[in-house]
């Protein structure tokens, strides 16, 4: 048998040495051809030639053997598709691309040598491989022909005759591997749509982080500007309320100022009169000090008399200038931060509906609505209220106050103990039935709390609400042109609950729901 290593076939197998002048037989063997001329000249006679190598049988003398010349092969084998790295056994002189690999002879052919290959069934042809072993039965060093479907694993005929395969259900092995090739396509094709379906998804998931992307560059920037805007707000009130301060305080400082040159004045007068006196107290002359200088003092003594009226005058001028008026300074304060917040709020495009108030018309009759129609709480007596079409069956009442347009929030505070539900439904929802609850039907969108557990519904359809939920205030945001509702819990930070999408096609109403516990809506 032909040997796959590469130095064992460039030598005879006759006289073991280097080929001269090689020819190959129709079985695909290669000697020298004085070797073989003289081999099967001793065969004559017998009435049957057979190859040196592999015994294989001619009936008739193989008088032309195939000539191995370098050039040919190469020329043959041009274009073929062979294996890279795997050549023909029998191309001693060049190294030719195989095209196939004999099992049973263990040789790789070129086109060439394939031609004059031996066809017979024991002959079986592969892809080109180097890897002999792995196609033959590790037990009897046979030929893997047959695929045992109970152990999955390929046989030769002798594990069917008498080795430990014998009555397993077994199968042609290219029989096998078509079917094995046909499953394999099916699950292609199945993981090639799953492939689509997840690259749709990559798709739209990237599509929705570059519009979340976008989005928040442009609050970011509407954010920007708008502390921008109210800082420079804030620099200008801070800047008039200061020059207000500053005002008040050079007017009274005027005065004070004021008064007090008017004093120094009267105070160095003083000093002079009392120097006089001290003067006069001293002398022993008695006219002088009663017809002279003395006279001029008595005249100035009368004149003080007086001084109390001017002093009274001086001091209501002071009071008058006062302190600093501190109820004018926090009233000018106040007035600008309130500018400076209503700003804010149209910057933002918000409009704070302090005004929801219940509609008592839809109040179901076991719920009880306070005055101001801002508080409803469940009741175990029935209100017995005039049964009409726009009347729930159940513990549910609408707003008084509908939404078609614009941006809205509203604050709700809720009881601790049992049920509610808190949303926004069309007037055009069902008053009766258990489609009528919110969240039960495509017409209402709300956040619920049953059992402690928190979660929001629409369409029958329920997202839990993952983390814990401490909160007993809440508010609610619509964006009705954005097709946005969410939830906010208030409690410490605000944090956001839920939000749904969706194109909103009639007007909103808020809707609440109780059971064993109370609503109301925060002013």
């Amino acid at each position: 048998m032909a040997s796959a290593d590469f130095k064992y076939g460039q030598h005879c197998s006759l006289c073991l040495g280097i080929y001269t002048d090689p020819v190959t037989l129709r079985c695909g063997h290669s000697f020298c051809q004085r070797c073989i001329d003289r081999e099967l000249d001793t065969q004559e006679g017998a009435g049957v030639y057979t190859c040196p190598e592999c015994r294989k049988r001619f009936q008739e003398r193989p008088t032309q053997p195939i000539l191995c010349h370098t050039a040919e092969c190469a020329s043959m084998s041009h274009g073929e598709q062979g294996v890279p790295g795997i050549f023909c056994t029998y191309c001693i002189h060049s190294q030719v691309p195989a095209v196939k690999s004999c099992l049973l002879c263990e040789a790789s052919l070129c086109d060439s040598h394939l031609r004059v290959h031996s066809k017979s069934p024991e002959h079986v042809l592969s892809e080109p491989t180097t890897s002999y072993g792995k196609r033959k039965c590790s037990t009897h060093k046979k030929i893997l022909e047959y695929y045992c479907s109970k152990d999955a694993v390929c046989i030769c005929v002798s594990c069917i005759a008498f080795g430990e395969h014998k009555g397993h259900y077994v199968e042609p092995i290219n029989a096998a591997f078509e079917k094995k090739r046909d499953r394999l396509i099916h699950f292609l094709e199945k993981l090639t749509v799953k492939k689509k379906k997840t690259e749709k998804r990559v798709k739209n998931l990237q599509k929705r982080r570059a519009d979340v992307q976008e989005k928040a560059a442009s609050v970011t920037k509407q954010v920007h500007v708008l502390f921008r805007d109210v800082r420079e707000q804030l620099d200008l009130l801070e800047k008039r309320v200061l020059s207000e301060i500053s005002s008040w305080e050079e007017q009274v400082s005027h005065t004070v100022s004021n008064l007090m040159h008017q004093l120094e004045i009267k105070k160095e007068e003083l000093s002079r009169k009392m120097y006089d006196i001290e003067e006069l107290c001293h002398m022993s002359d008695p006219v002088t000090v009663l017809q002279g200088r003395g006279s001029s003092i008595d005249d100035y003594y009368d004149r003080q008399e007086g001084d109390d009226e001017e002093r009274d005058r001086e001091d209501k001028k002071v009071h008058e200038a006062g302190d600093l008026d501190e109820g004018l300074i926090l009233a000018a304060l106040h007035a600008g931060l309130a500018d400076i917040m209503m700003g804010v709020k149209r910057g933002i495009y918000v409009s704070e509906s302090l005004d929801i108030t219940l509609d008592l018309s839809t109040a179901g009759n076991y719920v009880a609505v306070s005055g101001d129609l801002k508080t409803m709480s469940w009741s175990d007596v029935n209100q017995c209220r005039l049964e009409t079409p726009e009347r729930f069956q159940y513990c549910q009442v609408l707003s008084t106050r509908s939404f078609s347009s614009g941006r809205h929030y509203w604050e709700v505070e809720t009881g601790e103990s049992a049920d509610w539900m808190i949303g926004v439904c069309y007037p055009s929802i069902d008053r009766k039935g258990v489609q009528s609850y919110i969240g039960n039907n495509h017409k209402s969108w709300g956040l619920c709390k049953f059992n402690s557990e928190y979660s929001a519904i629409h369409c029958s359809d329920v997202s839990q609400i993952s983390h814990y939920v401490s909160s007993h205030c809440f508010r609610i945001y619509l964006d009705y042109e954005a097709g946005q509702l969410s939830f906010y819990e208030l409690q410490g930070p605000i944090r956001h609950l839920h939000t749904f999408s969706a194109v909103f096609t009639e007007p909103l109403h808020a809707v609440f729901y109780v059971w064993d516990d109370w609503v109301r809506i925060r002013s």
